[in-house]
């Protein structure tokens, strides 16, 4: 079965949280939050949100990582060099590097986002310099980006597809499909 460790730094957005690892684990995968100091971990709002594991080194033996974020959440992954370090690893094994909003960022940082097509978010285009941007969900090679909070859902489903899962069904009973998506 496919392995999905998704970070929880302090300030993050909780839309991208909550609804990504919801969806992954509805699509049947093995989804994990990983955080950096506290179990609980708050998001930028206030709200607490209780972490699976410690990051660690363990979080090597994952398919994917992804970088959810909100403003101070993105700025604590992009100011932790063993996330750096991270994202460069799995880049260099060819597994998936997922990064919504502001985690773009920190994917820039590990220098693997060069000549990539990435999503366009208003806070993080400025600081990216490398990259070609687009607007929607994108996916080149290893490295899924999105926009932000309003496209938590097709990044979600597009991260399940992407490791090899069937989103149809599950779409049509979360009646996303009512809701405008494809």
């Amino acid at each position: 079965m496919k392995k999905v460790a998704v970070l929880m730094a302090e300030g993050f957005e909780e839309s991208e949280i909550i609804i990504i690892v919801d969806i992954l684990r509805r699509s049947g995968l093995t989804c994990d939050t990983f955080y950096f100091s506290k179990q609980f971990v708050k998001s930028m709002h206030g709200v607490y949100v209780k972490a699976d594991q410690l990051f660690g080194e363990e979080i090597n033996t994952y398919d994917m990582i992804v970088l959810p974020c909100g403003k101070l959440g993105g700025q604590h992954l992009t100011e932790n060099e063993e996330v750096i370090k991270t994202v460069r690893y799995f880049n260099e094994k060819n597994k998936f590097i997922a990064a919504i909003s502001t985690g773009i960022p920190s994917v820039e940082k590990a220098g693997v986002l060069t000549g990539k097509r990435v999503a366009e978010y208003s806070d993080s285009t400025d600081k990216l310099s490398n990259s070609n941007f687009i607007d929607q969900v994108v996916v080149d090679q290893n490295i899924i980006t999105s926009q932000g909070p309003a496209t938590a859902f097709p990044f979600a489903y597009k991260l399940a597809e992407v490791l090899g899962e069937d989103t149809e069904i599950l779409r049509d009973r979360m009646l996303y499909t009512f809701a405008g998506g494809k």
